[in-house]
């Protein structure tokens, strides 16, 4: 499969790991990981897809993910109903990372694309690391996949770039 575009459907057979958030930000406290079936969700949601290049790491940690949080409300009222965070760290170190945002609910989930398994079928990783883009999916059909192809930058992937699209 190549690069997904909007008017593509959401393919099948895609899924991802991730520890479902306990409402509790202590990080010490792990759950055990879960699979989600993206392909099976994505079909009756809304849902903005983000990928970044790993947790912690700078430009995601310091301006991905806050304009995410600062912007959930207003993609709540173009009718998001999740928004899903992926990386190719492990689930444990994802869920660490939402909570160290200090995310407790189902709102923003951080999801592992174990070995960049989704991201390699799109064509969206740099070595052993998935590429920062996002993918909106409405309820099975791809409305927006963009990559960021500058370093650093987040105008495709971040908040703002997303939201002007949606």
């Amino acid at each position: 499969m190549s690069a997904l575009k909007a008017g593509d459907s959401f393919p099948e057979g895609v899924t991802f790991t991730y520890v479902a958030p306990s409402g509790d930000t202590d990080l010490t406290v792990c759950g055990l990981p879960i699979q989600y079936d993206a392909s099976k969700e994505f079909a009756n949601k809304k849902v903005v897809l983000v990928a970044v290049p790993g947790a912690f790491t700078p430009t995601c940690q310091q301006q991905h993910v806050p304009s995410y949080l600062a912007k959930l409300e207003e993609f709540k009222s173009k009718g998001v109903d999740q928004i899903i965070f992926i990386a190719s760290n492990d689930a444990w170190v994802m869920a660490a990372w939402g909570k160290a945002n200090g995310v407790k609910d189902e709102s923003i989930l951080f999801m592992s694309d174990a070995d960049c398994k989704f991201s390699k079928t799109i064509g969206w990783t740099q070595g052993d690391r998935t590429k920062r883009y996002a993918i909106v999916i409405d309820h099975g059909k791809v409305t927006y996949a963009e990559l960021d192809e500058v370093p650093k930058s987040i105008a495709n992937s971040g908040a703002e770039g997303v939201l002007a699209k949606l």
